[in-house]
């Protein structure tokens, strides 16, 4: 009795001491972090404003790419690894995260947005994040392991900053890691630093974007007609969305590999895609897919909010958008894959909606974060982000969205340095039964 009753105790007192040290480690991190992706959503608001007042900067994008791959062939080194680095050293910790990456991502990331190139916001703040999370960790001199649930820290204080998601952000530094795994022991303290790190960028006055979705589920019978073909017809829009997603990483990957095999120099990437970029401008006669797009550039231009509206987007707006996109990250310019992709599945399901009579605004939101959590293979992340973002009226379509999307988007990722522990086949699923009648 007494051994139970001092091992009931111990149990306890050591979960408050792992608690209270985390609380204490990643109070800095998640400090940093808000604060970084504060000022780095301060940058891109004045990048953009400059971009659309001064349209002939666009013609500078090719030079300004040559100037990205310059500075991190200077001083750069392993940071150029971006998010994959990151993925690996939670991994396996071998030669750190640079400082470095931080202050690099930041400045050309930036560049990128003012000058036109198609790119997010979540990479940058993801690996500011990260790298400030490794120089604290060095500072202290922390083991491995903890040096490992930090950077985790580091990542879920970006995410959650930068989109104003905090559990999300928190789930998704745990989910990203691997396919088909979770690591639950970094649960609590991702979820402190997301927290943190939400609430400091809020702080200092940066207010996030808000989504209006009218469509409620809640006002159908669950046993209706009407709600079960919505239903059918959400799992198909997430088979769509789970090959869109698997489009991007294809033609992402495809690109890089393409340029590594015929474009010798680095230095000729970012000038070839530059070109390409200003080229599709003038064929296309629209600047509506350069920079984030989350509002529209112009009078009656597609964006991500006109996408939830009916004809707020055009029949193939989701693809020039994934062809942009593609197109400027696969050329050495710097900045995320997620805002995009919230693009590209915004207007998918604007399309969607109207081929299959459902609610523009309910099709939007799911593609919204269906294609991003099917490219990231990150599915309950992306079903907590809905929540979050468009509140749980339709949390249950959210989920059948980003479910089916990533099941189809198959073990492709965006992420190169994501590892697959278990198979998205049914192949898996009987091998886990197995290992379970077993024991």
């Amino acid at each position: 009795m007494q051994t139970k009753e001092h091992s009931f105790w111990q149990d306890h007192v050591n979960l408050i001491r792992f608690v209270g040290k985390w609380a204490l480690l990643i109070t800095p991190v998640a400090i940093a972090g808000g604060t970084a992706s504060a000022l780095f959503l301060w940058m891109l608001d004045e990048a953009t404003r400059l971009r659309i007042a001064y349209p002939a900067l666009l013609y500078g994008l090719p030079l300004a790419g040559v100037l990205i791959v310059w500075v991190y062939q200077q001083a750069g080194k392993r940071a150029e690894q971006g998010n994959n680095l990151l993925i690996d050293e939670i991994h396996q910790p071998g030669g750190g995260v640079p400082g470095r990456m931080a202050p690099l991502v930041l400045l050309t990331s930036v560049l990128t947005h003012l000058f036109g190139g198609s790119a997010g916001r979540e990479g940058t703040a993801v690996q500011m994040g990260g790298s400030l999370a490794g120089v604290i960790g060095r500072w202290l001199k922390l083991s491995e392991a903890d040096l490992r649930m930090l950077l985790m820290a580091g990542v879920a204080a970006g995410f959650g900053a930068i989109f104003g998601t905090p559990l999300a952000g928190a789930i998704f530094a745990l989910e990203v890691l691997t396919i088909g795994r979770m690591e639950y022991s970094a649960i609590v303290p991702c979820l402190m630093a997301s927290i943190v790190g939400d609430v400091v960028c809020s702080a200092w006055g940066v207010h996030h974007t808000h989504y209006a979705v009218l469509f409620s589920g809640r006002e159908l019978p669950v046993f209706s007609a009407e709600h079960t073909w919505l239903v059918g017809k959400t799992v198909l829009a997430g088979c769509a969305f789970g090959l869109a997603a698997l489009l991007f990483s294809e033609m992402n990957h495809g690109f890089q590999r393409l340029y590594k095999r015929y474009v010798p120099s680095v230095y000729l990437k970012p000038v070839i895609g530059g070109l390409v970029l200003i080229g599709l401008v003038y064929a296309l006669g629209t600047r509506d897919y350069l920079g984030l797009g989350v509002t529209a550039q112009r009078p009656g231009g597609v964006s991500i909010l006109s996408a939830f509206v009916s004809g707020g987007a055009d029949p193939l707006s989701w693809w020039w958008k994934l062809l942009f996109t593609t197109i400027t990250l696969s050329s050495g310019f710097k900045g995320g894959e997620v805002t995009p992709l919230f693009f590209i599945g915004a207007c998918l399901g604007n399309w969607l909606a109207g081929l299959m009579n459902a609610p523009v605004d309910l099709f939007a939101a799911i593609g919204f974060i269906a294609v991003f959590g099917g490219a990231a293979n990150t599915p309950l992340a992306c079903t907590i982000m809905g929540l979050e973002l468009f509140g749980a009226d339709n949390l249950i379509f959210f989920a059948i969205g980003c479910f089916v999307a990533y099941l189809f988007s198959g073990h492709r990722s965006i992420y190169m340095a994501q590892r697959i522990g278990l198979s998205k086949t049914d192949d898996a699923i009987r091998s886990t039964i197995q290992r379970l009648s077993d024991r």
